[in-house]
């Protein structure tokens, strides 16, 4: 049966290491995710529970974003995507009456695994000004509160309404309809902290924001290179379409700071010999250092168009602009420099490029490893480079495969989630619902906290996720939600912003993924949208927590009607009450969704055009896709100190903290752990064991300070150190940002190490 949550924080001060893992999954992971979903669900709604997730007749796992493919196996989830299910479907609960016991200062007091223990929220809570604790609160009564608030603002713009990438395609589409006609493109999200880089980047390059591979192509690839991504941990059901492309005989290229157990060996728990012996999947590990990713692929990009015949010349020719600049660029790639920049050696580096040219379909994937840097752009514009040069783009078995995370996150880019939206999707908005979108851009997450932080916006309605616990430089950012007059939250569970909050605060409980949807016209579905594309629907199977949950798009058209009021011609309630009327209007304002209903009624759903994947077409400003030759960057360190790198462990998915173990990488019973490779430890006299506080150092000269971190002697490439956030974002200054894209640079954290 499943278990009472914990009473009382568990001791973290002395978590326990041993030598890391070098295989995934197989049976530990079985072990872990029953126990799990057990304390969690009990055995009963457990296998009735686990048997739907990703099933055509099921729901989508709300965490990684990962693809599956037409032929599903009876257990279609890996161990974090069931940790996510068991914790979304527990049986724990937290009711008014927890939160009569426990005021603001003790959730505030609290961790974040803690709080994420304590079950689902079961009705609206009220915090109000001056009060210290929440309260209940009706649904009316809520939304009246929020118009009260909006419409007192001097200026629609001093309202923010952020997304989470949980937040289905029709909460999405609302949501960000809802803010336009209230009169902002004040639309932050999640992908502004993770993969904004890589829409950066592909749209300057072949014109579309987006991946340009299938999971089909994944199994036909020849070379797959994985960047600065941890699928193990993070996306682990990716490991069974390396094991399937290994099985096809492609190699797989590895490069990231740390070693990682998944991509050295997967155990298979879906086969005997899986579990067992389990496949090998890196052919090459590249161990380089934090940051040096654009000088490797610039050094490898000479030598292609240094080796005879390697370039795919009628590809360049036919359809590429700006290859003269890259030669040129390139030319200036230097040995010396790219070792120092990346910490390789030689020997590595033309391996690499002999697997390279090996290879006639090559795909490169990649995550935050990339996309976190200050030259995060340029990085994947580099990655692109190297495509481009081999004519892998537009063919099968090869293309660009930026890893989303959360598992709606691109689709609700693509439902118009977004502070910088495309004039043709704001002219298709307004001819729909006879509106006046505002043109000018809005804010992005970084520039929201800034204006949180000098008075500018004054509301946060955050749309699922845990913002406080997601952003940079914490200090900084809680500072600046308290200067808020109102802040909401639409959640399914307790989590850090809860605790920080405006002068009054909200808590709307809504139905996850797994709660069944029931509405006027009867039981509704949500869509959803893979990282590849893929659209599909989401049917949840267990009645819902409580009764006085609403789903993510009846809040959205209630707060628009309270909001809006009677002025507003948009029929709120018709949506409410019938989410296929929402989809009807999905068709005839995003391309690709035309006859979106009958199209998400099928059980495989249907994949969205990609035009350079499909035609060989790139719809950028050249026409065509488009080479760059940005100046090449990396982190340069000072004497004494070391570049951080923030992660997950394993017992996380996002900022969702299951457990306090990272087991594949030995770490167990704790979190605030350092993990610091054994000869800069010995140059810094860090003992292993040792505890230090971790100081950042940034060109403001703030003082930003993570205190009490076990040091953790471990295989990092040298000059490097890895912790886990959110306990390390204090460290990230909110002002270090990618260029272009303005994601915070949580990947390059020059720090110092001070005695705890």
């Amino acid at each position: 049966m499943a278990t009472k949550p914990p009473t009382g924080d568990p001791v973290q001060d002395a978590p326990q290491v041993t030598p890391p893992k070098h295989a995934a999954a197989g049976l530990p992971a079985i072990g872990h995710t029953l126990r799990i979903a057990q304390q969690q669900m009990g055995l009963a709604r457990t296998a009735r529970t686990l048997l739907k997730v990703n099933q055509k007749d099921g729901f989508d796992c709300p965490g990684c974003a990962w693809p599956e493919g037409d032929k599903r196996h009876t257990a279609e989830f890996c161990e974090n995507g069931a940790k996510a299910v068991a914790e979304e479907a527990t049986l724990r609960r937290v009711t008014p009456e927890f939160f009569a016991a426990h005021p603001l200062a003790d959730l505030a007091g609290r961790s974040g695994y803690w709080l994420g223990q304590q079950g689902r929220i079961t009705q609206p809570m009220y915090l109000p000004e001056g009060g210290d604790r929440y309260e209940a609160v009706s649904w009316d009564r809520a939304f009246a509160i929020i118009a009260e608030e909006l419409n007192a603002l001097g200026s629609p713009d001093e309202a923010l309404f952020y997304t989470s990438g949980r937040t289905s395609n029709e909460a999405a589409f609302l949501f960000q309809l809802f803010a336009r006609e209230f009169g902002t493109n004040n639309l932050p999200d999640c992908s502004n902290m993770c993969h904004e880089s890589s829409g950066s980047a592909l749209t300057e390059t072949i014109g579309i924001g987006k991946g340009s591979v299938s999971l089909e192509d994944l199994h036909q690839a020849e070379l797959i290179i994985v960047a600065g991504q941890n699928p193990g941990t993070n996306h682990p059901r990716m490991l069974s379409a390396l094991e399937q492309a290994k099985a096809a005989g492609a190699k797989i290229i590895s490069v990231n700071p740390l070693p990682e157990a998944g991509l050295e060996r997967f155990k298979n728990p879906q086969t005997p010999l899986g579990m067992l012996k389990g496949t090998a999947l890196n052919d090459l590990f590249l161990q380089i250092r934090i940051g040096g990713d654009q000088a490797l692929f610039r050094l490898l990009n000479k030598l292609v168009i240094e080796t005879e015949g390697a370039t795919d010349e009628a590809f360049i020719r036919e359809h590429t602009h700006g290859y003269e600049d890259l030669a040129a660029a390139a030319k200036e790639a230097d040995w010396d420099d790219t070792l120092t920049a990346t910490g390789l050696t030689r020997p590595e580096i033309e391996r690499a490029l002999a697997m390279i040219l090996a290879s006639k379909r090559t795909i490169v994937c990649w995550a935050m490893g990339l996309t976190q840097h200050k030259h995060a752009v340029a990085t994947i514009r580099e990655v692109v480079n190297l495509l481009l040069l081999r004519g892998d783009i537009g063919r099968p078995g090869a293309g660009v495969c930026p890893v989303r995370g959360h598992s709606n996150v691109q689709g609700d880019r693509t439902m118009g989630i977004f502070e910088r939206p495309a004039p043709a999707f704001l002219d298709a908005l307004d001819k729909e619902f006879g509106i006046t979108s505002p043109r000018g851009h809005g804010y992005d997450v970084v520039r929201s906290i800034q204006a949180m932080r000098d008075g500018r916006a004054k509301v946060l309605f955050a749309m699922g996720g845990n913002f406080v616990g997601a952003t940079p430089d914490t200090d900084v950012t809680e500072a600046a939600i308290r200067r808020t007059s109102l802040t909401v939250h639409v959640s399914t569970k307790l989590n850090r912003s809860h605790a920080v909050t405006g002068r009054r605060a909200l808590i709307l409980p809504t139905l996850g993924r797994t709660d069944k949807d029931v509405q006027a016209t009867g039981r509704q579905f949500v869509t959803v949208e893979d990282s590849m594309g893929m659209v599909h629907a989401s049917r949840g199977n267990l009645a819902p927590a409580s009764p006085h949950l609403l789903s993510e798009p009846a809040i959205v058209a209630r707060m628009a009607r309270a909001v809006l009021g009677p002025a507003s011609a948009t029929p709120w309630e018709e949506f409410e009450r019938d989410y296929a009327t929402v989809r009807d209007r999905i068709s005839r304002v995003v391309p690709g969704f035309e006859d979106f209903n009958a199209r998400a009624a099928r059980p495989e759903g249907f994949r969205l055009p990609h035009a350079p994947r499909d035609e060989r077409r790139f719809p950028t400003r050249t026409g065509r896709a488009n080479f760059t030759a940005a100046p090449v960057e990396y982190p340069r360190v000072p004497q004494g100190r070391l570049l951080l790198q923030t992660l997950r462990s394993h017992d996380q998915y996002n900022t969702t903290i299951y457990g306090l173990d990272d087991r594949y990488r030995g770490i167990t019973g704790g979190r605030r752990v350092v993990m610091v490779n054994p000869a800069d430890a010995a140059e810094l006299g860090l003992a292993d064991g040792s505890y230090t506080d971790l100081v950042s150092e940034w060109k403001d000269g703030v003082e930003r300070r993570a205190p009490g971190f076990r040091v953790v002697h471990y295989p990092t490439a040298r000059g490097c150190a890895a912790a886990y956030y959110p306990e390390t974002n204090v460290l990230v200054p909110l002002d270090s940002t990618a260029d272009t894209s303005n994601t915070p640079a949580s990947k390059s954290v020059v720090v110092r190490f001070e005695p705890a």
